[in-house]
């Protein structure tokens, strides 16, 4: 996000307007749609051949509390839109996106969402960023066969036919962070959350790993979203952890401006009281303030610092669009690898038509930014896992990376009630969940 805004919506919009990776407090503001250059018929079939243009939908909040964050993701599907046009498009014709803003209200979303595949007739959706957003509109695409692709990390326990992921299932960041944790900074964990389905599926299936890896939770506590009240928690975990200890951190929004805020205040140091943030990224530490997290640690997939050309190329292409002052982030980066994937997909199909662009996604590879990834069978995307440090810069020296891309495993292997199952849409016998033998 721009500096000028400070860094999503911390600091600048205070307590209502913060946006993190996975913000999900509702407002009702709605803004009007915005079809980009070149614009299509809005009678344009599902085919490759029915206009000159190739439409597809944006859906993201562009108004409300999440707008901070999910601006920055339109950004970055637009960036990849206006390269894929420039060398040619798709199948000879050019994309035009209709964007919608789903003003972070999860029923505006579903609304929208069915407004962009009966009226507009898109080919495809790029969108949402919650997991309440995202479960509202796929009953939506169930129905009517459509097709999602979804950037931003999540609680996983999902593997719908008509989503494709290309954030983070929670073996390729949750799991590992964990690991990492207990090989390097102690077994004695507490964790805190908003209270909705991310934290608390993700500390449902954090609690079962360290129950199997010999570690311990001394604590769990939750905050209503967009509450500030960190006090009481603050004072939890100098009891249960008065020696110090590892801090695990779903909070998403404003609460973690007051918690990072009082942490510091209380003297929970990172030397001591080391906190992993799954919800934390590049621009969350300038809206915060870099003095409060230097020396904290977050758990992604990609990280501005990543050295690989890929990621100089798209650092630099982003940075000359939009401005130098602007920072990159792994929602950023996931949401522009998808757009290039599912051009990948429809070229390989030769057609726009949706099970053939679907059975085509499966296989195809990516040089991305984060380096190679790969869709899977299950619609997530192979990806390398990395664990970056606060640095004095606002960005992060990135401390650990596993050697190859991690394999995404949906339906988590720790919790009881999703052990031994996977995902094959590639295989109709199989579909989104099946036992493995």
């Amino acid at each position: 996000m721009s500096k000028q805004f400070n860094r999503r919506k911390f600091l600048i919009y205070g307590s209502v307007t913060f946006g993190s990776s996975i913000f999900l407090k509702a407002c009702t503001n709605n803004s009007p749609t915005v079809t980009e250059a070149p614009t299509a018929s809005p009678t344009a079939s599902l085919s490759a051949a029915s206009s000159e243009t190739i439409k597809v939908g944006i859906l993201h909040s562009l108004s409300g509390t999440m707008a901070i964050s999910e601006k920055s993701v339109v950004d970055a599907e637009k960036l990849a839109i206006k390269e894929i046009n420039a060398t040619g498009g798709v199948l000879g014709k050019q994309i035009a996106a209709i964007t919608e803003d789903g003003a972070s209200n999860w029923d505006t979303f579903r609304e929208k969402a069915t407004k962009l595949i009966d009226q507009d007739k898109v080919s495809v959706v790029f969108g949402c960023w919650t997991s309440a957003s995202r479960k509202n509109v796929k009953p939506v695409f169930e129905s009517k066969n459509h097709m999602l692709w979804y950037p931003v990390q999540y609680e996983g326990q999902e593997c719908s036919k008509n989503i494709f992921y290309t954030g983070a299932a929670p073996n390729q960041q949750i799991e590992p962070s964990v690991d990492w944790l207990l090989k390097n900074k102690g077994k004695e964990f507490f964790l805190v959350g908003s209270d909705y389905v991310f934290p608390r599926t993700a500390n449902t299936i954090i609690k079962a790993q360290l129950e199997a890896l010999g570690g311990k939770v001394v604590g769990e506590d939750y905050l209503p979203l967009g509450n500030a009240e960190v006090t009481p928690i603050i004072t939890k975990i100098k009891q249960n952890l008065p020696n110090g200890g590892v801090i695990y951190n779903t909070l998403n929004g404003d609460s973690n401006v007051a918690f990072f805020k009082q942490l510091k205040g209380a003297g929970l140091t990172p030397e001591k009281y080391p906190s992993m943030s799954v919800s934390i990224a590049e621009e969350e530490v300038q809206a915060i303030g870099v003095e409060y997290l230097k020396g904290h640690y977050a758990a992604w997939n990609y990280f501005q610092t990543v050295d690989t050309p890929a990621n100089k190329k798209f650092v630099a292409a982003f940075k000359k669009e939009y401005g130098e002052n602007r920072v990159t982030n792994d929602p950023m980066e996931a949401a522009y690898i998808a757009v290039y994937l599912w051009k990948q997909a429809v070229e390989k199909a030769g057609t726009i038509e949706l099970d053939k662009v679907r059975a085509a996604a499966y296989g195809q590879t990516i040089d991305a930014p984060e380096g190679k990834v790969t869709m899977d069978a299950n619609h997530h995307i192979s990806k390398v896992v990395r664990i970056g440090q606060v640095r004095q810069d606002g960005l992060f020296d990135i401390v650990y990376a596993t050697p190859a891309a991690v394999d995404p495993v949906p339906w988590n292997q720790f919790v009881k009630e999703t052990k031994g199952f996977a995902c094959d849409w590639a295989d109709p016998a199989k579909g989104g969940k099946y036992k493995k033998t």
